[in-house]
Order: C-alpha cells, then sequence, then structure tokens
C-alpha cells in the first residue's frame, strides 16, 4: 500500500502522531492547561501534601478522536492485569535492550503481509482478516482485553501507530497507543527492564470487520490525483532525496510530495505538539480540516 488518505475531520491514526492533526481542537473550557517547554498541551498538578509541582499531566481532551490514547499513568496502573495485553512495536535489538515490563516485543511489522519483496503488489498491506486473526490469536489479542502498543518515536518509524491504525480498520476498538511513546515513559521514570516476556496464545476468536478502506489509498488513487490534492512524504531527507537505505525497490519520491518528517509534530521528548501548533504546521503544508490528503 503507497500511502494513506486522510480527511482531517474524521480519519483514524496512520503514524503516531498524525491523530493530532486529524481534527484537533482548542483545549476543553474547566480544565487547566499550560503548554510545558517542550510544547504539548499537559495539565500541571500540585502534590497537596508536599506543596511541590509534579509532572505534567497529558490532556488528552484537548485533542478529538482520542479515544484510543492511553497515558503512561493510566498504564502503568494496568501493569500485571490479566485484562492488559502490551505489545513493544520497536526493532528487536531496541527491544532486548529495554522495555516495559510485561511488553511482548513484536516488531515492526506483525500485521502486514511480507510476501515477496518491497514493491510487489500487497506487499506491506494489513494481513487478510483470516491470517490477521490467527496472529492476534497467537498474540493472546481478542475484542475484550485492552490492548496497548508503544515504541520509542526516535528509534523508529512509529509502528505503534501503524499497529493501531491497522486493527481499528478491522474494527477494533479495544487497541490504545502509548502516549508519548517508550521516551516519554522513561523520562517519567517508569520502570524498563531487559527481561523478555513471551506472548500468551488464546483460543478465543477474534471478530473482525471488513477492512475500512477510507482512511488508505494505493497508487492508482494517488497517480489519478496527481496534482489535484496534497501527497506528504513523511520519510527522512535521505529518503526522499533517492536513499534506498529503507529497502524501497526505487529511490526518489512522488512528483510533487512535500517533504515533512513526521517527528516534525512531536515534542523531543515524544509527546505530541500542541493542537494550534499542530494545525498550523499543516497549514504550511496546504492542508486544512477540510483537506483530502495522501501520506506515505
Amino acid at each position: 500500500m503507497l500511502g494513506k488518505k486522510f480527511r482531517l475531520k474524521h480519519a483514524i491514526i496512520l503514524l503516531v502522531c498524525f491523530m493530532f492533526v486529524l481534527g484537533v481542537v482548542g483545549c476543553s473550557q474547566g480544565t487547566s492547561t499550560q503548554s510545558s517547554s517542550a510544547g504539548s498541551t499537559e495539565t500541571t498538578i500540585k502534590s497537596a501534601a508536599t506543596g511541590t509541582t509534579e509532572a505534567p499531566k497529558f490532556d488528552a481532551s484537548a485533542y478529538k478522536n482520542n479515544e484510543f490514547l492511553i497515558t503512561p499513568e493510566e498504564l502503568k496502573a494496568q501493569l500485571g492485569s490479566d485484562n492488559l495485553v502490551l505489545f513493544d512495536c520497536n526493532k528487536p535489538d531496541i527491544y532486548a535492550k529495554e522495555h516495559i515490563p510485561g511488553a511482548v516485543g513484536i516488531g515492526i511489522a506483525a500485521f502486514s503481509d511480507k510476501i515477496g519483496k518491497p514493491g510487489d503488489a500487497g506487499w506491506g498491506t494489513v494481513k487478510k482478516k483470516a491470517e490477521l486473526a490467527k496472529t492476534l490469536q497467537s498474540f493472546g489479542i481478542d475484542n475484550d482485553k485492552t490492548v496497548v502498543f508503544y515504541s520509542d518515536v526516535f528509534q523508529g518509524p512509529g509502528a505503534d501507530g501503524r499497529a493501531v491504525w491497522q486493527l481499528k480498520q478491522a474494527g477494533m476498538n479495544n487497541v490504545k497507543m502509548l502516549v508519548g511513546g517508550l521516551s516519554y515513559w522513561k523520562e517519567l521514570g517508569y520502570d524498563v527492564t531487559a527481561d523478555p516476556a513471551q506472548a500468551k496464545s488464546t483460543t478465543k476468536k477474534v471478530a473482525l470487520k471488513d477492512y475500512d478502506p477510507s482512511c488508505s489509498s494505493n497508487k492508482g488513487y494517488v497517480f489519478k490525483n496527481l496534482g489535484k490534492q496534497v501527497v506528504i512524504d513523511v520519510r527522512t531527507e535521505k529518503e526522499y532525496k533517492g536513499s534506498q537505505n529503507a529497502g524501497e525497490p526505487r529511490g526518489g519520491h512522488i512528483k510533487g510530495a512535500k517533504p515533512m518528517l513526521w517527528q516534525d509534530l512531536l515534542n523531543k521528548n515524544g509527546m505530541p505538539k500542541t493542537s494550534e501548533e499542530i494545525t498550523k504546521i499543516m497549514a504550511s503544508y496546504g492542508v486544512t480540516p477540510e483537506t483530502d490528503f495522501t501520506l506515505y
């Protein structure tokens, strides 16, 4: 699959940062928020016992379509629960070095077809429903447990966002993405470990819907709409300019595509920038909340 098509008001996540572009709104009334030095929308909490200021809390209400988000505090409270399945979407070497306790390492493309090679028809697209269901069962995923994905967004391609997007396409509403990923988890001082965790498979059937095609596009769609809508290349500058180090079958970029590293929508600690900042960034690319655009 070449890219993903979005309508800002209604889209589901592809990459960890883009959900905060899709339908972002200002802070809700009655919530005391401030921008941290990094610029993200967070609520500062004061401890009544000590009078000291604790780590700022992420305010998900400042963004639309936030039902798929889980904060580090919420995840920490659920660690060890039988109702939680937690997955690390980093590359294996990063997982082996450190990860959240209990997280199972699944790499960056656990739910994608990888038959053949990059560039072949169907390579990298979400697995067919029957195969996806088998994969989910092997990981212990069903429709009832809380399923959380995370990655270190500065050491990989944001594969947690891709996993959530793929399962959302299949109608799964119990999947979550950890806000800030591993980098923010560590900034808060929460535990990490090098001890690997093993997936516990389940025989429980997973109910999947027919995939929702409204937030995806293919090369035919992109070619037909060249010059008619914005196309954004979210890869590195080297890849945009022709590098094939990441496995691209051909170097270069789609004609007319604008380069924007997807991490540009994040702060240095992995937290998303404010809705106002993101809206301004996207406007510089000609994208508004009513715009259809494709990214890849």
